[in-house]
């Protein structure tokens, strides 16, 4: 009786919690329009999540939502950074999108979180844990963050020591790390020597009380302590040939919008500041954008003068292409963020039935897929009323989950132990590749080897005692001593 109550409690206590709708998904699946949809209908205020619309002045190549289809509902962390100024971290972010949230939720309006900058919404989604784990970039997503790793580089300058030196030094803090991962995972052991650098507390003491937080033995409800706010997540999701056919599309109308300007007008920056003997970091930030690192060769050519206009015409439509492929590859870095990190949080906190993907591969059935069953959940979420089973809202909500849960479980990396194989002279970072290993043909071709070696060992040292044997025989006969008995026929 008592622990029902306590659950119940705890159900009312997550249902109390204030509401927050974030919306996730690919570029160029629709996740501007929804948010705008869902802000107008239910009185909402929206959140960019996303790092490159933070940068003012380049709203083409940053794919900003313009302002004549915001419909008038409030935008906020949109366009608000100049060039000169270092990307946002994540703890930055973080802290300014709550404080957003906590405003919002003061004026009796829901807040909206949209981008796809799926990090930044994440950290947001989350409660805080004692540290936090790793996150592991995508492609442009790497850049915006390099600097997070700069700051522990200048404060523990072991930290960018040869991997043996680091490796022992965690040795000599947390064995139980050093034990877990590969040698040569320098990632990993330099993240383990890093947390305990930052909190004064061996990594796996770290991660044990995280583990230990997220058992809920007193019949709470799951995720109640590690979701924020009483959300739901809208994944604008579309098929992969109408997503690339659209994504190619779009790329020529940001042409046509002006892209080439906007990005000419980067490069002039550069080569300005280069007159002036300012060196502009162009590995993070805005400089890192699609839409204008694929243009530099063009750019290159076109102050090089040294190519005809046939010539120069060939080299920007080759750069166009180059955009719509690092668009495309950009795209898949973002659905394999959602299907792998945002499901796994979702998934530890027993939140997955919070997830709900919205069919958007077909524009014409927008109403359909997307406005009518998005306001359903939303407003069932604001009345706290039951929400839907998500497998029930499409065919394709269907076997993308189904596939996502047939899929077996990530492992632990709090138990995880890398081991070696003295056969092979190689260590594997978990059980499960060394269970794939000790099956593997290599492995047992070794395993062979090595006993037809044992063998053949064994073979000739007996037939070494057998040499010795027959000498030593010879050395005690009779003959040898001078015995009269040797030859009882002399």
């Amino acid at each position: 009786m008592h622990k029902c109550t306590s659950s119940f409690f705890s159900l009312r206590r997550f249902s109390a919690m204030r509401s927050l709708v974030a919306v996730v998904g690919a570029t160029g699946t629709g996740k501007s329009k929804l948010a705008v949809d869902l802000a107008s209908r239910f009185n909402g205020e929206i959140i960019n999540g996303d790092a490159m619309q933070m940068y003012r002045g380049l709203p083409i190549i940053t794919n900003q939502i313009p302002i004549e289809e915001r419909n008038g509902v409030p935008h906020h962390l949109i366009s608000c950074v100049d060039l000169e100024e270092e990307p946002w971290r994540i703890g930055v972010f973080r802290r300014e999108c709550l404080r957003l949230i906590n405003d919002i939720h003061a004026r009796g309006k829901l807040p909206v979180l949209v981008g796809g900058t799926h990090y930044y919404t994440q950290s947001v989604l989350f409660q805080d844990q004692l540290v936090a784990k790793e996150p592991v970039f995508s492609n442009d997503e790497t850049k915006s963050c390099a600097a997070e790793e700069v700051d522990s580089a200048v404060k523990w300058p072991i930290l960018d020591a040869e991997p043996e030196v680091v490796l022992q030094r965690l040795r000599e803090v947390d064995p139980v790390m050093a034990d877990r991962w590969h040698p040569k995972d320098t990632r990993k052991i330099r993240r383990s020597l890093e947390i305990f650098f930052q909190t004064g507390m061996p990594a796996s003491r770290v991660y044990a009380e995280q583990k230990r937080q997220k058992q809920t033995p007193d019949g709470s409800v799951p995720g109640a302590g590690q979701l924020r706010f009483n959300s739901i997540i809208l994944w604008v999701h579309s098929e992969k040939p109408a997503l690339n056919e659209r994504l190619h599309s779009r790329v020529d109308v940001m042409i046509d919008q002006g892209l080439m300007s906007e990005a000419r007008r980067m490069w002039d920056y550069l080569r300005e500041k280069e007159a002036q003997g300012v060196t502009v970091d162009q590995t993070r930030g805005v400089w890192v954008s699609i839409g204008f690192k694929e243009l530099v060769p063009y750019f290159e050519a076109l102050e090089n003068g040294s190519k005809s206009e046939n010539e120069l015409e060939t080299q920007r439509q080759t750069c166009v292409e180059s955009i719509k492929t690092a668009t495309r590859q950009y795209a898949g870095s973002q659905v394999k963020w959602i299907r792998n990190k945002l499901w796994t949080g979702l998934a530890d906190a027993g939140m997955v039935n919070r997830l709900y993907l919205l069919d958007t591969t077909t524009v014409e059935k927008w109403a359909e897929n997307v406005t009518e069953p998005s306001e359903r959940l939303v407003e069932a979420l604001l009345k706290e009323e039951p929400l839907p089973d998500p497998k029930s809202l499409s065919e394709l909500a269907r076997t993308t989950i189904e596939s996502k849960e047939a899929q077996p479980e990530l492992l632990d990396h709090s138990t995880a132990k890398s081991i070696t194989c003295d056969i092979c002279r190689r260590t594997m970072s978990n059980e499960e590749q060394w269970k794939i290993h000790v099956h593997g043909s290599a492995h047992k071709r070794a395993v062979k080897g090595l006993a037809r070696k044992a063998a053949r060992d064994a073979y000739l040292r007996a037939r070494q005692e057998s040499l010795e044997d027959d000498e030593e025989d010879v050395k005690t006969s009779p003959l040898e001593l001078g015995s009269d008995t040797a030859h009882p026929q002399c």
